[in-house]
């Protein structure tokens, strides 16, 4: 909490922290880190209750849950409706990565109060379907079994929000890759899109 992710390289030990939850997972203690007063991340519920709901589904194999404050992401909130089906599309039609990618499409939370069990809760829920989630106005969630994976899922998404942010600016598509273009790359690559977000 309070710090800078530039600053991590130049010292760890201030910048990060690891910590061991209790048995009951009501207590935490500090086990590495955090030194001169550094205190885990406000969004320190939602970290965990997105745990819980990947350990739930996954056992082991969905091990990382980051959080970050992916720019154009957050822009696209602001413009684009807050739903899975929206969302998903439209970062699908900038990248043909992204279908292959996130297959499952974005899971998208109501605006909540940051920092609250609430938010966790929410976020939670998604997670049991999604391995993305956006918090509309704030910034994102991902999950994977490696920092390489949570991050380059994030990363992918990022990229076609880029994308999608300069396509608007620039009056809007003239052209698009089609639904049915779409299936057939899902098809190719051996992965399953989400129900009802293409029409074909």
């Amino acid at each position: 909490s309070g710090k800078f992710f530039r600053n991590v390289i130049l010292d760890p030990e201030d910048t990060l922290g690891i910590i061991k939850i209790n048995e009951n997972g009501t207590k935490y203690k500090k086990v590495w880190g955090y030194k001169n007063g550094g205190v885990p991340t406000s969004e320190l519920p939602t970290h965990l209750s997105a745990h819980s709901a990947k350990k739930s589904l996954c056992g082991d194999k969905s091990r990382v849950v980051m959080h970050n404050h992916a720019t154009n992401l957050i822009s696209l909130t602001y413009v684009l409706d807050l739903n899975t089906e929206t969302f998903s599309k439209e970062l699908w039609k900038m990248s043909t990565e992204c279908l292959v990618v996130f297959p499952e499409g974005i899971g998208v939370i109501p605006w909540v109060v940051p920092g609250t069990v609430e938010i966790g809760n929410k976020t939670m829920e998604k997670m049991k379907d999604f391995n993305l989630v956006i918090w509309p106005f704030h910034g994102i969630f991902g999950t994977g079994a490696t920092l390489d994976e949570a991050f380059g899922l994030i990363d992918t998404a990022e990229k076609a929000a880029e994308i999608l942010v300069k396509v608007i600016s620039m009056g809007g598509r003239k052209q698009e890759i089609t639904d049915r273009e779409l299936a057939d790359l899902a098809e190719s690559f051996g992965v399953t899109p989400r129900k009802g977000i293409l029409k074909l």
